[in-house]
């Protein structure tokens, strides 16, 4: 049966939750906004918001799918569509039978967890045991459903706050991470395959926006490449609503065609990949970016080597190479691939480079 949640609270990663008082303000304002913008692409509205110890509480229609939107917005821990009440004990209990009787099934077992803040004239253990015994009066008999601290099939959830309260059964798990935008903004070496999207992401979810730039090897590769690059970046701007939905595309098949034609076969990828390097600098200087992300990982390529990684790391001068999978193993990469969803892109048959 539909429930009728009326908010959702939405929990902070806990790394936010750790900083100074200045910090932290910041990075929850940076975070309110990120969800805003998230919400007002979808068409979804905020009524209210209020802040309280680490969490955030959101009135909202549609709070189900308010609640997964915000769990692909970075610096969100979790969140859970709410039923708001009284902090009175009975309007909690009769709260909570109501959330019950849609969402205990027959022989189903249960849990209730109680956080608390405020002055009351309970205890949150008090709240578990009155909620307890009471969704056992009313449903322990006509379904068999039981208590089960361990592994529930339920898990009822009471957040007190001061004179509010919030009920809720369901955890949506959040990305974590930083609020993006917290970080100054990077530049992103994007091939469109695994590695370099998932480093792209990874460093978004750090706080840090990215700016894709594809260096389009024609005609060494094919549009169909190209046209995968631009896929990958497309939902990489998913990932960060209300950001500028910008890429840059460099023409960059002569260059790479005047390395293979003038220089030793064996440094045609070290070559390739330092003049990218550079063009890549020139960029994050124009558009104030502090750094440069790429896709490159231990022994991944023959190309990246710990001696090669050094020797493409002397082409640039004045902005520091960052490498989120340097330690990665391919399964691992691709396994976040699938989470960000851009594994099925990348995996696009297209033209390899063939210089």
């Amino acid at each position: 049966e539909t429930v009728g949640f009326d908010s959702v609270v939405v929990r902070f990663s806990g790394e936010i939750w750790i900083k100074g008082v200045w910090t932290r303000r910041f990075y929850v304002g940076r975070l309110l906004r990120n969800m805003k913008r998230v919400l007002k692409f979808h068409g979804l509205d905020v009524k209210e918001v209020s802040r309280v110890d680490g969490r955030l509480f959101l009135r909202v229609d549609r709070a189900e799918e308010v609640a997964d939107r915000l769990s692909r917005v970075f610096g969100v821990s979790s969140v859970s569509p709410v039923l708001e009440a009284t902090s009175r004990l009975e309007d909690v209990v009769d709260r909570v039978v109501f959330l019950a009787n849609r969402r205990l099934g027959k022989g189903n077992s249960f849990a209730v967890r109680c956080r608390r803040v405020g002055s009351h004239p309970y205890g949150s253990r008090d709240v578990c045991e009155v909620v307890g015994r009471r969704v056992l009066e009313e449903f322990g008999e006509k379904l068999g459903v039981r208590v089960d601290l361990r592994e529930p099939d339920v898990r009822f959830g009471v957040e007190v706050r001061g004179e509010r309260a919030f009920v809720y059964s369901d955890v949506v798990a959040g990305v974590g991470g930083m609020p993006l935008g917290t970080q100054p903004r990077l530049v992103g070496l994007l091939s469109g395959g695994f590695d370099s999207a998932v480093a792209c992401w990874l460093v978004m979810k750090r706080g840090a926006p990215i700016v894709p730039v594809y260096f389009d090897n024609c005609p060494f590769t094919d549009e169909r490449a190209t046209e995968r690059a631009m896929e990958v970046a497309k939902v990489l701007f998913g990932w960060a609503i209300g950001f500028p939905r910008r890429m840059f595309v460099v023409p960059f098949g002569e260059a790479l065609k005047a390395f293979v034609e003038k220089a030793p076969r064996r440094l045609t990828c070290v070559l390739c990949k330092r003049m990218m390097y550079r063009v890549a600098e020139q960029l994050a200087e124009q558009i104030g970016a502090e750094g440069i992300v790429t896709g490159e990982a231990i022994g991944e390529q023959a190309s990246q080597t710990l001696h090669n990684l050094r020797v493409l790391d002397e082409a640039v001068q004045k902005y520091p190479v960052h490498r989120p999978l340097l330690g990665f193993d391919k399964a691992e990469t691709e396994a976040l691939a699938r989470k960000i969803g851009t594994y099925e892109i990348s995996g696009w048959k297209a033209k390899g480079c063939t210089a």
